[in-house]
């Protein structure tokens, strides 16, 4: 199978239909992005519509044998957190249950990374769900280091559930100095 992964700056022929599907796949599976239960094909075409309008959000996503099957977003600060310009985040990372097992969760983070760099950031933050075991183990792999917990994370059916926050050094910080 081909695995790979691609910045995307605007959705050509099937792109925005598989892009629902796997992130409705993936909501069914538990893996969170933010609902419980997929909110609906026009609600998340125009949330991915959305994502792509937005200077601040660099969106890649997966390919398995053509196919979109997940994504990750790298989140720029924006021109008011000046104080916090060396910092990006990273978010909507997810790959859907069929495409697991091809390595495109950790090709996603590598692309991320890599993009953040070449944008000249020194740190890369994100967080996660605690029940998220696969996820909190390819942050770890990938230097992801662990500074804090919040037992009140989110609301998922009927019980709260905790989160991780993790940060990268990509650049030391003695370089912004």
């Amino acid at each position: 199978m081909a695995a790979r992964v691609e910045r995307m700056t605007e959705f050509r022929h099937a792109d925005l239909t598989e892009l629902v599907q796997a992130t409705e796949d993936a909501i069914k599976e538990g893996i969170g992005f933010n609902w419980v239960l997929p909110p609906g094909k026009d609600i998340l075409e125009t949330y991915w519509k959305g994502v792509l309008v937005v200077p601040e959000r660099v969106l890649f996503v997966a390919r398995l044998d053509g196919t979109l099957s997940g994504s990750i977003q790298l989140l720029k600060p924006g021109p008011s957190k000046e104080t916090s310009s060396f910092a990006a985040s990273m978010e909507a990372h997810f790959v859907a249950p069929w495409a697991r097992g091809h390595g495109l969760a950790k090709m996603l983070l590598e692309a991320a990374e890599r993009e953040a760099r070449a944008q000249g950031f020194s740190i890369v933050k994100l967080s996660v769900r605690e029940t998220q075991d696969r996820a909190i183990k390819i942050y770890e792999e990938h230097g992801y280091i662990k500074w804090g917990d919040l037992p009140y994370y989110e609301f998922v059916n009927a019980q709260m559930i905790g989160g991780h926050f993790y940060y990268k050094n990509l650049d030391p910080i003695t370089s912004l100095i």
